[in-house]
């Protein structure tokens, strides 16, 4: 289905998502770009921040890191639904669709191979093509697949993936060389250093596939539905999403903030049973995925009233250049923290950064 709604509009609600969603993005990256994620316990330590620095990470971990790249992920995912949309029963609409999917592809391999190893648009390239035979599904179909596809998937493949990958240097060596690595001020270092991170990842983090294209598929979903070309006509959707995924995201993030302060739950020993540990697994892969979309769902409310309006539109211009400033964000990280640039590091801890 598709809603007429002001382009203008439109574009100025998504483009401040998008502006909202790079800004969460850049907090969550910075943590590896600053160097601060690479370094050993005593270096962390020794930071003049180490203890502001046991206090945010937590918060950070639970409510920016995996919430900003669902953000990211869904409305990427709209974006695509959008140009299907343009595209649909028209060649050179198709093509235009391929073509760019193929830029984001060259920009995306670029990115991650000359210049920083966590490069996520190389993923939305190679699923955004998936996308194509997937639009024959209903809008409600297609996001609860995606719920399957990015929460169920990989926690029913890891008994079976993970022992077929090849072993990999343990992560502290691997952390260790990536460091001294990024920390060099030869470029040829930092660059097989960072195609050697690169590699790494991608096997030990094996299951970002399922976990972006999910997120896709929810995003292709709500930019076919019209929910958000005009959410002015969906308040009620918007509510009841907000009040669902406060309570299943809030209530959540509590139970992992619990169990990361190492708190006792004596009345739970089931957890430690093997359904119990499936369940947990389930539950950390649908934690993030729900409190980005009560991110999104209480943005899009707030967007309705004026005065909250005029707090979140300066956002938008940051939206409309996504790709330039995501790139941005680590071209200027290099210059600031590598070994290449001024190598300022983590000195000044995760509360500096």
């Amino acid at each position: 289905m598709t809603l007429a709604a002001p382009q203008d509009e439109r574009s100025e609600l998504l483009d401040a998502l998008r502006g909202f969603a790079l800004f969460g993005v850049l907090l969550v990256n910075l943590r590896s770009l600053s160097l601060y994620d690479l370094l050993p316990g005593d270096e962390r330590a020794a930071l003049p921040g180490v203890v502001m620095d046991a206090w945010l990470k937590p918060f950070m971990t639970i409510l920016v890191d995996g919430t900003a790249i669902t953000l990211f992920s869904v409305l990427f995912g709209v974006g695509f639904a959008i140009q299907r949309q343009r595209a649909a029963g028209d060649a050179s609409g198709m093509r235009r669709y391929l073509r760019r999917l193929a830029v984001l592809l060259v920009f995306g391999l670029v990115h991650a191979y000359l210049f920083w190893w966590g490069d996520i648009l190389r993923y939305y390239a190679v699923l955004g093509l998936l996308l194509i035979p997937l639009s024959r599904l209903t809008d409600r179909w297609l996001a609860a697949l995606g719920v399957v596809v990015c929460v169920g998937l990989p926690v029913w493949l890891q008994p079976v993936v993970p022992p077929l990958l090849p072993t990999q240097i343990s992560s502290p060596e691997s952390a260790a060389r990536a460091l001294a690595a990024f920390r060099s001020e030869d470029w040829g270092t930092m660059l097989a250093g960072n195609l050697e991170r690169d590699l790494r990842m991608r096997i030990a983090v094996w299951f970002i596939p399922a976990y972006v294209l999910g997120r896709l598929m929810i995003g292709a979903a709500l930019g076919r539905s019209g929910v958000l070309l005009a959410p002015q006509q969906y308040l009620r959707f918007w509510r009841r999403l907000f009040a669902s995924m406060l309570l299943l995201g809030g209530g959540l993030g509590i139970f992992f903030a619990v169990r990361a302060a190492g708190l006792p739950d004596p009345s739970w020993p089931w957890l430690d049973s093997a359904g119990g540990r499936m369940v947990v697994s389930l539950a950390r892969f649908a934690t993030p995925l729900a409190l980005g979309l009560l991110y999104l769902a209480g943005l899009v409310l707030l967007f309705q009233h004026p005065g909250w309006r005029r707090l979140i539109v300066p956002l938008a211009p940051l939206g409309r250049m996504a790709l330039t400033h995501y790139i941005g964000q680590t071209i200027i990280a290099i210059v600031l923290f590598y070994g290449v640039g001024f190598g300022l590091g983590a000195r000044f801890g995760l509360v500096g950064t």
